[in-house]
């Protein structure tokens, strides 16, 4: 008799503990994919793709590659929006500040000074790849010989 009462509390310990190990995780998820959809719902013809490794995948036609990075270990959200020229147009820096003000809820006005700040460093003295620290955010730009990208990110400690 004890035996079997012995097993019951064991097995309904064990599921009470995948059950809520089950409810903690998808709380992040929920977040994130509520910033997609509101990026979705703001933002002209962007569409939100597949959800793989915390990064929700985006695509708009201003854009070559476009993702939102979910939180985890390093930061609390990124956004990365890949342009199809290596000088990225006003329009195409505009659309990655309204895109990044809709993600860190900061003034669009504000991150469009960052983000073309960014942009511009890039050149013959301070190489292709560009870091700096604009408001409470990592901005990280990149370009290669066909195309500029942008990497926005906000630390865990902010």
């Amino acid at each position: 008799m004890t035996l079997s009462l012995l097993r019951r509390s064991i097995l309904l310990a064990a599921i009470l503990a995948a059950l809520s190990a089950l409810a903690a995780s998808p709380a992040r998820a929920d977040r994130c994919a509520d910033i997609a959809n509101q990026l979705k719902e703001q933002v002209d013809g962007l569409k939100v793709g597949i959800t793989a490794a915390n990064i929700i995948y985006l695509s708009h036609p201003m854009a070559k590659e476009m993702s939102l990075g979910c939180p985890n270990r390093k930061y609390a959200n990124e956004l990365y929006v890949k342009g199809f020229s290596r000088k990225p147009k006003a329009e195409f820096l505009d659309f990655v500040a309204g895109a990044a003000a809709i993600v860190f809820t900061l003034p669009k006005d504000t991150l469009s000074k960052g983000i073309s700040s960014c942009m511009s460093r890039m050149g013959i003295f301070r190489g292709d790849d560009v870091s700096i620290r604009y408001r409470r955010l990592d901005m990280n730009c990149t370009r290669t010989k066909q195309d500029a990208a942008i990497a926005i990110s906000r630390g865990l400690d902010q």
